[in-house]
């Protein structure tokens, strides 16, 4: 049952990710943003900060991509996200899959997700912040569905693959998406969004 569900999960966001870059035509300028929000994700993810729990969070890593969605567009966003989650699998220690369908279940969607911080819109500061709860939640989402699915063999006594994915993950993964959604909360990202300019579709 649980790698059904987190089947169907995959599937469904991916496929709605998928959807909402329709129509995409990346630009010279979007594959350079792309590429710089990647490679910040990647050294962030580097940067690792303990926390009294014993766990880990990085510096920041889920800034970029969330920032890329917010001031320029979601769909470039995305793309970042889904690159990122490949060099992942390549560049970051500790990110190396344990079964072939763990990058696509957490891999492709932890990262690909945080552009969905725009869904809401960014003309408000509530949609900025309601955008960006959700980003963070649908990513952390995916890092607890991947550790019920393959590592349930890991659970602490008396805890089932659910009960342990879930602390586990939100006691890093969601301790990291609240500081940072803290972070964007008191950015100015409409004066980010001028700064960077308005994205214009190739012709």
């Amino acid at each position: 049952m649980t790698n059904f569900i987190v089947g169907v999960f995959s599937i469904a966001v991916l496929a709605v990710t998928l959807w909402q870059c329709r129509g995409l035509r990346l630009t010279a300028r979007d594959i350079c943003l792309a590429g710089l929000m990647c490679a910040a994700t990647l050294v962030l993810r580097c940067i690792l900060i303990t926390l009294p729990t014993g766990g880990h969070i990085s510096l920041g890593a889920m800034l970029p991509i969330l920032l890329l969605s917010l001031v320029y567009d979601k769909r470039v966003a995305f793309i970042s996200g889904w690159v990122t989650g490949i060099l992942a699998l390549f560049l970051l220690p500790g990110w190396q899959p344990v079964h072939w369908a763990q990058p696509f279940s957490e891999h492709l969607i932890c990262f690909s997700a945080l552009g969905y911080a725009s869904i809401f819109g960014t003309d408000r500061r509530w949609k900025i912040i309601a955008g960006t709860a959700f980003a963070i939640a649908l990513s952390v989402l995916s890092h607890i569905m991947a550790g019920a699915a393959f590592f349930g063999q890991y659970a602490w006594e008396g805890y089932g693959p659910w009960a342990y994915s879930i602390l586990a993950n939100l006691s890093g993964h969601g301790t990291e998406g609240l500081l940072t959604l803290i972070l964007v909360s008191v950015l100015p990202v409409q004066q980010l969004r001028r700064i960077v300019g308005t994205r214009r579709e190739r012709k």
